[in-house]
């Protein structure tokens, strides 16, 4: 268990009035956690103080060879006023994860778990009360050794930051117009597309802005050897359900293994359909349009929840989805991961974890 020190800010910053402008990312907390690594003594020195700038040097690692890495959850207020986590277990082992793929010393899930409940019983105030907002937070570890050369760091940081955040439908959910990418990739073979690095996000830029002038929402990647089987859309995960079952690509190296993702199978499974999880072909998937079978297809992530798709676009070929309308089971699914997130339906799973 981790010994936490903790600071309180001496100039509290104003809480925003209006909780339906919160928009995403744009405000944040009084606080933040930190704990420190350095080679032979391991991490330590675990602490929340409050939110400032990092005094980092100009040689540090993260700024010259992207050793760094970060997660992203929630903590939801219920109408009785308690706070709750969704599944932070996950987050936990997925950073682990993603430290091991980039040489950076674990962190055991129960002391992320620990930190982040304890950030946010600080911040429990910041958590707003509208319905569909939530407090945002941000774990991420940075390599701070002083040395130019690739190799591993000897020092780091982890971090926590929050920000309280807008419901990601401020008008409900609409589908969105997705652009299948058939020149860029998000990740290959042998990569880091498992895993939540920086330069995933940044190297997916340019599609995401190529996409946004042709007028779309998100881009869906194909996979990075033979640009021919689905894999990602946007920065989340993404589903098909071609007659009566459910497509997905596996999670075997170039794919996110989204928390939503595995929480979304999990219902699938429990309602009784097939879920598959492994290649598919952007061809079947347009040949499913054309036949009709392609009944639904939603994106399934942290901020969004599940975002459905209303049209995939693939070269000169347009594929219309669910006549341009929400589809009854992603809205099944979504009604049914917020109602648990927020408290408004049961916890048969064991997902959440309260913070008090």
């Amino acid at each position: 268990m981790l010994d936490i020190k903790i600071t309180r800010t001496e100039t509290p910053k104003a809480k925003p009035q209006d909780e339906s402008k919160l928009g995403f990312g744009r405000i944040f907390t009084d606080h933040m956690f930190v704990m420190d690594y350095d080679e032979g003594q391991g991490w330590h020195d675990a602490r929340i103080v409050p939110y400032a700038p990092l005094v980092l040097a100009p040689a540090a690692s993260v700024f010259h060879y992207a050793q760094e890495c970060f997660e992203g959850l929630k903590a939801y207020r219920r109408a009785d006023g308690r706070v709750q986590l969704f599944r932070p277990d996950c987050n936990a082992q997925r950073l682990r994860d993603t430290h091991e793929r980039l040489c950076i010393p674990a962190i055991p899930v129960e002391d992320f778990v620990q930190a982040v409940k304890a950030l946010v019983s600080v911040e429990k105030d910041w958590v707003p009360h509208l319905d569909g907002t939530s407090l945002y937070i941000r774990p991420f570890t940075i390599a701070t050794m002083e040395q130019l050369g690739v190799h591993a760091s000897s020092s780091y940081q982890f971090l926590i930051i929050c920000s309280p955040s807008g419901a990601y439908y401020a008008e409900g959910i609409n589908p969105v117009k997705i652009y299948v990418e058939s020149e860029y990739v998000r990740a290959c073979p042998g990569g880091t597309g498992a895993i939540k690095c920086g330069g995933n996000y940044a190297a997916s830029i340019k599609a995401g802005e190529k996409a946004e002038q042709l007028g779309y929402s998100q881009v869906l990647w194909l996979d990075g050897a033979e640009r021919r089987y689905v894999e990602e859309v946007g920065s989340m995960n993404i589903f098909f359900k071609i007659g009566g079952e459910i497509y997905t690509a596996a999670t075997v190296g170039t794919v996110l293994p989204g928390v939503t993702r595995r929480s979304c199978i999990e219902l699938l499974r429990d309602w009784g359909y097939t879920v598959h999880e492994g290649r598919l072909a952007i061809a079947d998937v347009m040949k499913a349009a054309r036949e009709g079978t392609l009944e639904e297809v939603f994106g399934t992530g942290t901020a969004a929840v599940v975002s459905p798709v209303k049209q995939l676009d693939y070269g000169s070929e347009s594929a219309q989805i669910g006549g341009g309308k929400i589809g009854p089971v992603t809205q099944k699914l979504y009604d049914t991961l917020t109602g648990i997130q927020w408290g408004r339906l049961p916890d048969e799973k064991g997902w959440i974890q309260p913070v008090d």
